[in-house]
């Protein structure tokens, strides 16, 4: 009687633990960035983010920025300091191959499509350090942030 008495109690101890763990406001998909002037921490592995999360990413130092859709589109307006790896170009995994797998990257395409495609090749060349913006620039645009021609 006294040990399904002491497991019950466990097992409502470890419930509990765990329901307030569950809790908490901090999501830990954004938990590094802390916003503009403090440096972006890289992810331990991809993170599709909003607008408003990679507006902070992109404003933190050391951060580069990856632009994958065509030159065309990129030179239509693009975020202030990107870089464009076009995704379906022929050089895209030779410019990805370049990148410290250690860095912290912000990518981003048109609506989020394309830039699934290259996260995904990106992490299978060792580089997961990203945050991928999940609605593209048109999220970005929407969300009022500035693109640069």
């Amino acid at each position: 009687m006294q040990k399904r008495l002491f497991a019950a109690s466990a097992a409502v101890l470890v419930s509990l633990s765990l329901g307030l763990a569950g809790c908490s406001s901090d999501s830990g998909s954004t938990a590094a960035v802390q916003g503009p002037g403090t440096s972006a921490q890289a992810p331990a592995s991809p993170e599709r983010v909003d607008a408003t999360a990679f507006s902070e990413v992109v404003a933190s130092p050391g951060v580069t920025i990856i632009d994958v859709r065509s030159p065309e589109e990129f030179a239509a307006g693009h975020i202030e300091g990107a870089l464009n790896y076009n995704v379906q170009g022929p050089d895209f995994m030779s410019q990805v191959s370049s990148l410290d797998p250690t860095g912290t990257f912000a990518v981003y395409c048109q609506s989020g499509n394309r830039s699934q495609v290259a996260v995904a090749a990106m992490s299978e060349a060792g580089v997961n350090g990203i945050y991928e913006l999940e609605s593209g620039i048109s999220g970005w645009q929407g969300a009022g942030q500035p693109v640069v021609q």
